[in-house]
């Protein structure tokens, strides 16, 4: 899906309306909201999206997918049910929060491998506040979302910050070190 032309306002504002109502299914049910009604062209299609919870402009909770697996208004549900309540750095919402949460939702474009043989290579690449970043070698694996710029606008700093987040040393590099790059569309309430 070419997120950047195919959601419109009305599409975004039934993606953050299935967001909140899978979070208050999860509240009286325990589990994501699975909708009965059929979505249209382009939330029918395949995508790949992030659920960014805040309360009073603090996170308390960010799920995503990184590849597209499922309609993205299934995706949408899914992420935003295990971002309130499958993030294990929180505490899951109760129903006094539900009116609280500020939901986010951030939908990918596809994955564009970078390809570099430096560390300079890699870094003169990136796009500040419009790349998104995954980083791979072996089984660590970790990504940023481009508004993490926002907290690190130094390409240096978002780089060894996502090197910890995988589990990996700062100054670690590798041949076998890969990175992808994608872009998405953001929308709140």
């Amino acid at each position: 899906m070419e997120a950047r032309t195919r959601l419109n306002e009305n599409a975004q504002r039934t993606l953050l309306v299935l967001a909140r109502t899978s979070i208050t299914h999860g509240l009286n049910h325990g589990t994501p909201l699975q909708p009965d009604d059929h979505y249209d062209f382009p939330l029918s299609e395949p995508g790949a999206s992030f659920v960014t919870l805040t309360m009073n402009g603090e996170l308390r909770g960010c799920i995503g997918s990184l590849q597209a697996h499922q309609p993205l208004f299934i995706d949408v549900c899914e992420n935003a049910y295990a971002a309130a309540f499958r993030d294990s750095r929180f505490t899951p919402p109760d129903m006094r929060d539900l009116e609280h949460l500020h939901i986010e939702i951030s939908v990918l474009t596809p994955l564009e491998e970078i390809r570099f043989d430096s560390e300079d290579h890699l870094l003169n690449q990136l796009e500040p506040f419009e790349d998104g970043l995954v980083l791979q070698d072996g089984h660590h694996r970790g990504t940023f979302l481009p508004l993490v710029w926002e907290k690190l606008p130094d390409k240096h700093s978002f780089l060894s910050q996502l090197k910890l987040k995988a589990g990996l040393a700062p100054n670690y590099w590798s041949d076998s070190l890969r990175c992808y790059r994608y872009h998405t569309v953001i929308f709140e309430e």
